[in-house]
């Protein structure tokens, strides 16, 4: 049986996930890592005894030299576009980690090289294959809501400060707003079928992740990005999102996901209030109710979500994998998730001029 070729970019500790999942597959072989850290891709394909895949200091490198079917890029951020375009360049598919980007202008330089590679990219949001995260969108596409004019949706951790590249703005751009925010937006939009923003409002802080208080005092000396923002986004269809991210605060949870509509209502409660992960991102939420009326009275009804049965990271990998053997187009498009990124570059320089700024662009 032939076997798809997927090499590593970057082998952090997200890159374990992809290796993982990879390994569980009959018909995948990992065969090679690249990292800029000297002697980093090689300690991390000895620690899966992948002992005849083979180590570079670059990704061009190690593309140049073995040739790939695919490629899953797991880098920091800053250098999520740089690293895709080198694999669309050379001829590979490519699972991209979330965020896609920092910028806009860096995601429409994906959108280029993969449309004029033909080959696909997808970006990494495994809670689209979560069961539950998938009866919500079911609910909300049957039209029990009527026109949807409102969401409200985010997440946020109590404490929840990481280390590492994650809080300099040199490696991972921003901080709660594209590590975990990216995927409260990619609940909401999806769910309502990805409407183009228009307009974005926002503010974003760094009050913990600076503060001696809250953070070690060798983190808060680096500390260069945000630990929480809030925005008002208005999207195509006369919809308005309200969307905030924490990565700590004083407060148990930013509040439920809710979708308004003119038929009904949907509240997406977070998995639990008050847990340093709690909020509706991520493949994990609470109890969801649709409220609506019933006989002109108004009412409310639980909806009944069925059990994950299988790793969300693994099916994410899974799909990826499918479609490259199989022509498929990419499970979850740059299409889409541009949007998603047109949205945090909006926060961004929204935060950073203080005032509302307008999301343009056209793609080549």
């Amino acid at each position: 049986m032939s076997k798809t070729r997927i090499a590593i970019i970057g082998t952090g500790g997200i890159a374990g996930a992809h290796v993982n999942s990879y390994l569980r597959m009959k018909d995948v072989e990992v065969i090679g890592g690249a990292d800029i850290v000297k002697g980093k891709a090689r300690a991390f394909l000895d620690s899966f005894d992948l002992k005849d895949a083979k180590d570079y200091p670059s990704a061009r490198e190690m593309l140049d030299a073995l040739k790939p079917d695919a490629v899953s890029v797991t880098t920091y951020n800053s250098t999520h576009a740089e690293c895709t375009v080198e694999a669309l360049r050379h001829g590979c598919h490519v699972l991209l980690e979330k965020p896609m980007t920092v910028t806009l202008n860096e995601a429409l330089a994906i959108r280029k090289a993969e449309k004029a590679a033909g080959k696909i990219v997808t970006v990494g949001f495994q809670p689209r294959y979560d069961v539950r995260m998938q009866k919500i969108k079911e609910v909300i596409q049957s039209g029990a809501l009527g026109k949807i004019y409102y969401v409200q949706t985010g997440g946020g951790r109590f404490r929840g400060i990481p280390g590492g590249t994650f809080i300099e703005k040199q490696y991972a751009g921003v901080g709660a707003l594209a590590d975990i925010g990216c995927y409260g937006l990619d609940m909401a939009l999806n769910a309502i079928g990805y409407p183009r923003p228009l307009t974005v409002s926002a503010s974003s802080f760094d009050y913990f992740g600076k503060s001696k208080k809250y953070n070690s005092p060798k983190d808060a000396a680096r500390f260069s990005v945000d630990d929480f923002c809030g925005a008002f986004i208005r999207l195509e269809g006369g919809i308005t999102l309200d969307f905030r991210m924490s990565w700590a605060m004083h407060m148990d949870t930013t509040g439920a996901t809710i979708f308004l509509g003119t038929d009904g209502g949907l509240k997406v409660e977070p998995s639990s209030p008050g847990h340093p992960w709690g909020g509706a991102w991520d493949g994990s939420c609470g109890p969801v109710t649709l409220f609506h009326d019933y006989l002109g009275t108004p009412t409310h009804t639980p909806i009944p979500l069925p059990e994950p049965k299988e790793d969300n990271f693994y099916l994410k990998c899974r799909a990826f994998v499918d479609a490259v053997v199989k022509g498929k187009s990419a499970p979850i498009p740059t299409s889409e998730i541009i949007y998603n990124q047109a949205i945090i570059d909006g926060i961004i320089r929204s935060s950073a001029s203080g005032r509302e700024v307008s999301v343009e662009f056209t793609e080549d």
